[in-house]
């Protein structure tokens, strides 16, 4: 009797500690929910946020899961910076050129006209100090910057008709991103930064007149090519263009060293697994466009020096106008004048 007592003593012991170390270790999971800005059926950048989500679960053993929402189950596609600042969710996916209405210094995190390539610009964020400006920049909204990704150039443009001199864009109405939204108003462009599921529907009723976006595969998932039958090269005004999941201060700080680690690695491997997909989209892209009766069209040296020249104006008036321009501009072109001995010598032109 005294034996079948202490047996099924420890029994319920045992099966004390067993619930309360399953009650801890679900106190121990991290559930958050993050907004994509893009649709993640959208090439290249859409199944960033799926993919990060995923390995973060997946390294973590499932204790921290990261559940992505399509643009508008949250918040309207470009709409996320308020809703994290703020808590209303954890997280946010997109490009910091998104918030540039917040502060016209996160164009510059994300992109800008005649700025460097990939390579060139991923070496300055990691190493050259542009991610410690985005997170001082942030930091002040409580918001914790993440960059998670970087895609190749983009194109410059697709119009209805064939544009032979910057004077036949007076007039027009076109959907253009960041910094070089302002240098296509210098000839008389009247620009609009709409998000990606926007564009087409704008395009077709006759809204804006042209657009941009991002490079071949993206705007042919997007269905660009079936409107405008012009497509010009380069992308003059993004050369390449970051990724930044945004995530929410407090919630960071919530999170122990060895999550922060996983996201910070998932967000590193994103990276490049994002470019190398970028690079290897684009050709069969391209191609598909020309056999829908796209023409791929090259600037001319002429038009791009008149691009350029315009942008030095920009660049001068946001620098005067914004310290924290100034900020990023510095340390960029600081980190510039050491890495062109290498830039300009290592590749072949």
């Amino acid at each position: 009797m005294n034996f079948t007592k202490t047996m099924s003593a420890v029994a319920l012991a045992a099966v004390a500690t067993f619930a309360i170390s399953a009650t801890d270790a679900e106190a121990k999971k991290v559930r958050w929910k993050m907004h994509s800005a893009f649709g993640t059926n959208l090439a290249v950048i859409g199944p960033v946020g799926p993919r990060v989500s995923g390995w973060i679960n997946e390294a973590s053993g499932g204790d921290f899961d990261v559940k992505v929402f399509e643009p508008g189950a949250l918040a309207g596609g470009y709409a996320y910076y308020d809703p994290v600042s703020q808590g209303a969710f954890e997280a946010g996916y997109g490009t910091p050129g998104a918030n540039q209405g917040k502060n016209s210094a996160f164009a510059f995190l994300s992109t800008w006209p005649f700025g460097p390539g990939a390579l060139e610009f991923n070496s300055w964020l990691k190493y050259g100090g542009g991610v410690e400006i985005g997170e001082e920049l942030y930091g002040r909204d409580n918001i914790k910057y993440n960059y998670c990704g970087m895609i190749p150039p983009e194109t410059s443009g697709w119009f209805r008709k064939e544009i032979t001199s910057l004077d036949e864009l007076k007039g027009l109405k076109m959907r253009f991103f960041g910094m070089g939204a302002k240098v296509m108003q210098k000839f008389g462009v009247s620009t609009q930064q709409l998000a990606a599921g926007d564009i087409y529907p704008a395009l077709e009723l006759g809204t804006i007149d042209a657009t941009e976006f991002s490079m071949p595969a993206i705007d042919r998932s997007l269905g660009f090519y079936q409107i405008a039958k012009f497509n010009y090269f380069p992308g003059w005004h993004q050369q390449s263009t970051t990724n930044e999941i945004l995530v929410n201060a407090d919630k960071w700080n919530e999170l122990d060293d060895q999550k922060k680690a996983i996201f910070r690695i998932s967000c590193d491997a994103n990276i490049a697994q994002e470019l190398a997909e970028g690079e290897f989209l684009q050709p069969a892209a391209m191609v598909a466009n020309e056999k829908d009766g796209v023409k791929n069209v090259s600037w001319s040296n002429e038009v791009l020096d008149q691009l350029r020249g315009a942008w030095e104006e920009v660049l001068q008036e946001e620098i005067a106008a914004n310290p924290d321009v100034k900020k990023l501009y510095d340390s960029y072109s600081a980190f510039h004048e050491t890495y062109k001995v290498w830039g300009e010598r290592g590749y072949l032109k």
